[in-house]
């Protein structure tokens, strides 16, 4: 009985001070209450995901998904401080503990999951990286870019990617590495590269930002797979937890028909699904260390998931990009979550 007793003794000291255990879990719950304020690593300025309008007001989906969580943990989603970061400061702000979270539309690779010290919570945005030309150069395929200068941002999967396709189809170019988006945009546009590369999704975005945006089209080709994520620290399971399941919360309440409208009426819902959800039933949320109630506050500010998606990127939104594998997999595509049960 003894030597078990001392097992135990040694065992809670262990957890008491193991990296990853229930007591450094809590530091950054801990630490954003304290604050009083969540401190989200966003893109410098990406239409559709994250961008400052000139009044300093943030809009878009990753933008959203900052929101969503401080409406969780905070129980207001406007007590957010926005980060805006390069390719290369964005995770040294994350590691460093500037920020608690990204959403900067980042690509979950092994690399980052594992040796770099992140998690990645969950896919926000299936997307591939595409190019974008002048119509007047008259390619039609990615193919046709042999000998072609690309403008294309440093410190991404995208100049790996952008290397990889070359290499596979024995074609040669030469990349004009800059390292942020409206720099190469600006060279792309004074017509120092002949195409300008990044994730699809971005290219809708930034053709709208030129001068004569229907002087530009993006290629039909996409040559690599871009699940975007938001992550954290690797060092704090329950902050991951967290943010995992703001997500999964918004991916079930499109699911469950849960939208901004109607989230009060559906607190009347017979559906345990539902009850679940918005907290009527069970007690979901302790044992992420909040309240009941956190997935109906996310919802009662942002709407679910289809919503946000809309508003920003898809029809609802200046981009009209087509939700395509961002379809919930009822519908064909490849959002899909785990159930609050």
């Amino acid at each position: 009985m003894a030597r078990l007793a001392k097992c135990a003794v040694i065992a809670a000291l262990v957890l008491a001070v193991a990296p990853g255990t229930a007591s450094a879990q809590q530091r950054t719950l801990d630490a954003v209450k304290q604050r009083g304020q969540l401190s989200c690593g966003v893109h410098t300025g990406l239409a559709g995901f994250a961008a400052a309008d000139d009044k300093g007001v943030w809009s878009g989906l990753d933008a959203d998904y900052c929101r969503a969580v401080a409406a969780a943990v905070l129980g207001d989603p406007n007590k957010v401080r926005f980060v805006p970061t390069t390719p290369k400061e964005r995770f040294a702000a994350l590691q460093s503990r500037e920020v608690d979270m990204l959403a900067r539309s980042t690509t979950w690779t092994i690399s980052r999951d594992s040796s770099a010290g992140f998690s990645f919570v969950g896919v926000n945005y299936y997307d591939g990286q595409g190019f974008l030309v002048k119509k007047s150069l008259g390619v039609k395929t990615a193919k046709d870019l042999g000998g072609a200068t690309i403008c294309v941002q440093t410190g991404t999967t995208t100049e790996l990617n952008l290397a990889d396709f070359f290499r596979t189809n024995k074609l040669e170019y030469k990349p004009v590495v800059f390292e942020k988006v409206d720099e190469a945009l600006r060279a792309y546009g004074a017509n120092r590269c002949d195409a300008y590369t990044t994730d699809a999704s971005g290219l809708y975005s930034v053709r709208l930002q030129l001068a004569n945006p229907d002087e530009h089209m993006v290629l039909p080709d996409i040559i690599s797979k871009e699940p975007l994520a938001p992550l954290v620290r690797q060092d704090d399971f329950q902050w991951f937890t967290i943010v995992k399941w703001v997500h999964f919360a918004l991916l079930n309440a499109e699911e469950l028909g849960v939208t901004k409208a109607n989230a009060d009426q559906m607190l009347g819902s017979a559906n345990p699904d539902v009850k679940r959800l918005l907290g009527k039933e069970g007690d979901y949320g302790r044992g992420l260390g909040l309240d009941d109630a956190w997935a109906y506050r996310i919802v009662k500010a942002l709407g679910n998931y289809g919503e946000i998606f809309e508003r920003n990127v898809g029809s609802g939104s200046r981009l009209q990009i087509d939700r395509g594998l961002n379809r919930l997999w009822t519908k064909g595509g490849l959002q899909y979550a785990p159930p609050i049960r």
